[in-house]
């Protein structure tokens, strides 16, 4: 199609939800009579790339109706949710078929670094919904390894007119594709002095969410112990490559000014890669922070099967990918080899005493440092397979779901993903805390719903 089809009002209609779907009670307008082909809810970090975070949402509210393009700094994804599932079933519950079959099309389009991704893929799995809408994720941050992989690019988009109709076409040509998700839960002795919601000196990412019942499913989890949960769809690291992750994080957040495009925040990064020492690991990088000296790794091959691996002393950071690639696009899987493969359901990482007193940590491109054991405690990290959530992905992307009949399929997944409906797995494993179930309320007639 040309730019002139793309910006055709009988185009745009194809993405357009008309604001009584949106805004609860609102005046409905003249009933449509084409349900949309694709109808968009978009969420954008402001904040993100500089300058053209705040830009992509002035181009989108301009093209689309405003009530359906969304700043998270404003209104949090998990709200926005909530409110509009709630109002289709309002509407469903009345009759409305223009509504059912929206909901049946309905899709999600996220602008953001790799955090803000995995926020609203954190919401939707917790959500729980009936029909959850497949995401697109726009490349707006420094690494955009989620966006890479399902073929959205890594360089941060145009924000014209134009530039983003392109990016919508992609969308509605997109398939889906469902990315597994994988659950983290951090435990840690509460300190006797001091903030503790969140510890000092954590600044905990959008993923990590307190939990502060207690389980009788884990000896661990018993009081003056402090539980954080969540979920991660790209990586979890911890090491030397967190900690430069962080010095980066840390600068753009004293000088934000200094990083107004993908371009300079790259070279910065690069930069802080040299200056913390990471190809004179041996000078900059003391060996008691190499993985061996900080935890133990164990992972899980079979249910209560914990076996110890053996970390080699020079390794300095260890990641736990679930995507094709990494840190922008680095392959590091190398050429596939059946002696490679290790099939773990679960790995745990347990701290204790020792030389260093942090370490740092990961998820999803978000950094924090992480205090460790100063007397007889033990801080655990302990990721785990939790089902899988819907994305839209370009056909020629890096990824590959196990439906693709070029990839090589295992009946592993369903055997994994029955543990999550375990009863006797406590409750702080069910979801990764991002978002409240979503419940259709006492007053809609679940009879007629479909």
């Amino acid at each position: 199609m040309t730019s002139l089809n793309l910006d055709s009002e009988k185009y745009i209609k194809q993405f357009y939800i008309p604001s009584y779907i949106l805004v609860p009670d609102s005046e409905k307008e003249c009933s449509p009579d084409i349900v949309p082909e694709c109808p968009l809810l978009v969420f954008i970090n402001s904040r993100s790339g500089g300058q053209l975070g705040g830009d992509l949402l002035i181009t989108y509210r301009s093209i689309l109706n405003k009530a359906q393009v969304f700043d998270v700094g404003e209104e949090s994804p998990d709200s926005v949710l909530h409110r509009v599932y709630l109002n289709l079933e309002k509407l469903k519950n009345n009759g409305d078929e223009f509504a059912r079959e929206l909901e049946k099309k309905l899709k999600i389009i996220v602008a953001g670094g790799d955090g803000t991704a995995g926020w609203l893929l954190g919401v939707v799995s917790d959500l729980k919904l009936l029909q959850p809408p497949p995401i697109a994720t726009v490349p707006l941050g420094t690494g955009n390894n989620l966006p890479f992989a399902f073929g959205w690019g890594k360089k941060n988009p145009g924000t014209d007119r134009n530039s983003v109709l392109s990016f919508m076409e992609q969308v509605l040509k997109a398939k889906e594709m469902k990315i597994d998700s994988w659950h983290i839960l951090m435990r840690m002795r509460a300190p006797k002095e001091g903030s503790c919601d969140p510890i000092a000196p954590l600044e905990l990412p959008h993923s990590l969410h307190a939990f502060n019942r207690c389980s009788s499913t884990d000896d661990l989890n018993v009081e003056g112990c402090d539980t954080f949960r969540g979920g991660f769809w790209n990586y979890f690291s911890m090491g030397m490559d967190a900690q430069v992750s962080y010095a980066f994080h840390s600068e753009r957040k004293l000088h934000p000014e200094k990083f107004k495009n993908q371009l300079i925040n790259q070279s910065t990064y690069a930069k802080l890669v040299s200056s913390q020492g990471w190809f004179l690991a041996s000078l900059f990088h003391p060996s008691s922070r190499n993985i061996a000296h900080l935890c133990k790794v164990k992972i899980m091959k079979r249910h209560g099967d914990w076996q110890e691996l053996r970390i080699p002393n020079s390794i300095r950071s260890i990641v736990c990918l679930n995507l094709p690639s990494f840190s922008g696009g680095l392959n590091p899987w190398g050429t596939p080899n059946i002696n490679k493969r290790r099939d773990a359901h679960r790995i745990r990482f347990e701290f204790h005493k020792g030389a260093a007193s942090e370490t740092y940590m990961r998820i999803d491109g978000e950094p924090w440092k992480q205090p460790l054991p100063v007397n007889d405690e033990t801080v655990v990290v302990e990721i785990s397979h939790h089902g899988q959530v819907k994305m839209l992905a370009v056909h020629d992307c890096r990824s590959k779901s196990v439906l693709d009949p070029s990839t090589p399929t295992t009946q592993e997944a369903d055997e994994r993903d029955s543990d999550i409906e375990d009863n006797s797995v406590g409750a702080e494993w069910r979801k990764f805390g991002a978002a409240d179930t979503f419940r259709i309320p006492d007053e809609v007639d679940i009879s007629t719903l479909s």
